[in-house]
C-alpha cells in the first residue's frame, strides 16, 4: 500500500470527518472508497483502449441525388448567382 497526502478545503476536510464519525471509518477508508468509486464510474471502457480516429463521414446534401447530381446541382447554382449578380450591376 502506498502513503500520500492530500490537501483539501476546511469546509469539506469538516463534512468527510463528520462523515466519517457517522459512518464509524477511517478518513483513510473514506478516501480508499471514494477513489476507488469514482475510478469505477470513470474506468476507460473497451472503446477508449482503441486508438481514437474521427468520426465517419455521412452523407449530406439533398435526398435522391447522388454525389455526382449534387455536384451539377451545385455548379448550377453558383452560376446562376453570378448571373444574377451581373444583371443586378
Amino acid at each position: 500500500m502506498t502513503r500520500t497526502q492530500i490537501q483539501l478545503p476546511d469546509e469539506t476536510f469538516a463534512r468527510a470527518k463528520k462523515l466519517c464519525e457517522e459512518r464509524e471509518i477511517s478518513f483513510a477508508e473514506l478516501a480508499r472508497r471514494g477513489i476507488e468509486y469514482l475510478l469505477s464510474v470513470y474506468a476507460p471502457g473497451p472503446a477508449a483502449a482503441r486508438a481514437w480516429e474521427p468520426p465517419r463521414p455521412r452523407k449530406l446534401g439533398w435526398k435522391g441525388l447522388d454525389d455526382a447530381a449534387l455536384k451539377r446541382e451545385a455548379r448550377l447554382t453558383s452560376a446562376a448567382a453570378r448571373e444574377s449578380r451581373r444583371r443586378r450591376k
